[in-house]
């Protein structure tokens, strides 16, 4: 687990420290609807994409705001960021993936998992593909757990040994549309359980990639809002940002 400042809220623990890389493991057997979700948020263009930009902002009340901001060249795995070090101070650095063990501490075991933390909210339909150890459930129609009505429930379930934080499963509520209207978190590897739900909102396409922006929500009961602004990518070949639109 990264190392985090004293006295963090629980909704940061919640939101950002809340992810699992998937552990080695041969593919597992995709029901059909995963797919059909990555593919309506445009993972078959995913090779033309040459970066992406974005920052993640999570405001869970007067006494806690946190700001990330990231660039990810994902042909050569290199993640830049700028946003604040452990102390709070301005702390900026790119880094290849691959060279992670030479970083500093701080790289190490906040800014990597901070990273992935704030691609899967902003990316996550696409791991439903990408990450072959979880396991996907098309668990059929249930209720929204925050909205009315219902919608199709696709469980994710992410190994419980090897990654940030193992055991991670991610619920999503998925429309007729194939798009993600509410999504539940529980938090893997936990003594005591943890709990996040929230609304996918403000979708908007930057180039070939439609994007959920916008998530209000509860952590363990707690409100929250975390959203992305300045994002855009950028297409192989060009060297012109996409804004969303």
């Amino acid at each position: 687990m990264r190392t985090k400042p004293r006295h963090v809220p629980v909704i940061e623990a919640l939101l950002a420290g809340a992810l699992s890389l998937a552990a080695p493991a041969s593919a597992q057997q995709r029901p059909a609807i995963a797919e059909q979700i990555a593919k309506a948020y445009g993972i078959d263009s995913w090779g033309q994409i040459e970066a992406i930009r974005y920052t993640f902002t999570l405001d869970g009340g007067p006494k806690f705001k946190l700001h990330r901001s990231w660039v990810w060249e994902p042909k050569t795995d290199t993640v830049t960021y700028d946003g604040a070090d452990k102390e709070g101070k301005p702390f900026k650095v790119t880094y290849a993936r691959s060279q992670l063990g030479s970083q500093v501490t701080f790289v190490k075991e906040g800014v990597d998992p901070s990273f992935f933390n704030d691609q899967y909210w902003l990316l996550f339909p696409f791991h439903m593909i990408w990450d072959t150890g979880a396991t996907v459930e098309d668990a059929g129609m249930a209720r929204l757990p925050l909205g009315k009505g219902s919608a199709r429930k696709v469980v994710v379930k992410y190994p419980s040994e090897g990654g940030y934080l193992p055991g991670d499963t991610w619920i999503l509520f998925v429309g007729h549309d194939n798009r993600v209207k509410e999504l539940e978190f529980h938090r893997g590897g936990a003594s005591k359980p943890s709990l996040v739900k929230a609304t996918w909102a403000g979708y908007k396409k930057a180039g070939p990639l439609l994007l959920s922006l916008d998530h209000h929500g509860t952590a363990d009961g707690g409100p929250f809002r975390l959203f992305f602004t300045n994002v855009a990518v950028k297409l192989a070949g060009s060297s012109a940002w996409m804004v969303p639109k």
